[in-house]
């Protein structure tokens, strides 16, 4: 979980700022993106199967 603690004399504007920082580095919104809809085990593969298709195309692409 992401916590910021506003110091002595520093703007809401840097705090905030901060927080977002943090929170994208701890994938929050990812995580929240990739668990806002439930996924079946089929539709799990099916999305991780063409994610390697498009993985392997890219890296057969780059070797030419």
């Amino acid at each position: 979980m992401a916590q910021v603690i506003l110091g002595e004399s520093e703007g809401i504007e840097s705090a905030l700022r901060r927080f977002k920082r943090q929170v994208s580095k701890a994938g929050i919104f990812q995580d929240m993106r990739k668990n806002r809809h439930f996924e079946t085990p089929l539709e799990k593969e099916k999305r991780k199967a063409i994610a390697k298709q498009k993985q392997r195309k890219r890296h057969s692409q780059s070797r030419y």
